[in-house]
């Protein structure tokens, strides 16, 4: 070639690249890019149990559907593979197998990390709009604060930005409060 450099890219990972991973290993596809997360730390857990735990015991309560804490494979119709933290799919909407889920939950929570907040804030926040997840949380730790996106067209709109002094309620689920007292605790 007469003075063009050559530009070489990666080659995009394909689902068979994502299903041929070690089950233990936390991954996702997004974009054909696979993104190797490593395990999430006790305060990262401990926020997404609490906010699965509320979740659960509202949905049953009052039998709307089902909530998953993570790790869960979730297929989205883009094609793209991702495990939230917390998703929740309404009972008419159940698209789950006996392994993955199929298409966007109706709420997706994620729970920042310090290692890929630009991953949750952007990438994963467009992603889900874009698949048309109706609502969409995320849980700072480090901040102690929740923001709830709610889905306006092909984009999120905010719904709420709530301290840990406050309760965090949901757009989509009335009646759904967390005080997120109980999600950010003080030991911490």
């Amino acid at each position: 070639m007469s003075g063009m450099a050559e530009v070489r890219s990666r080659p995009r990972s394909t689902v068979e690249d994502y299903l041929a991973l070690p089950n233990d290993v936390l991954a996702e596809l997004i974009d054909g890019e696979l993104y190797v997360t490593p395990a999430p730390t006790p305060n990262h857990q401990d926020v997404a149990g609490a906010l699965y735990v509320h979740l659960r015991l509202f949905t049953e309560a009052h039998a709307l559907g089902r909530a998953y804490i993570s790790p869960v494979d979730v297929y989205l119709p883009s094609g793209d593979i991702v495990q939230p933290d917390v998703v929740f799919i309404r009972q008419e909407r159940m698209h789950i197998t006996q392994t993955v889920i199929r298409g966007g939950p109706d709420l997706a929570i994620e729970v920042i990390s310090p290692s890929r907040p630009e991953r949750d804030r952007f990438i994963k926040k467009q992603l889900f709009a874009q698949n048309g997840v109706a609502e969409y949380w995320i849980a700072d730790p480090a901040a102690r604060s929740v923001e709830v996106f709610t889905l306006e067209g092909d984009a999120y709109a905010p719904a709420g930005w709530f301290t840990d002094t406050a309760t965090v309620v949901s757009p989509s689920l009335p009646g759904l409060e967390i005080p997120l007292s109980t999600v950010f605790r003080v030991d911490e």
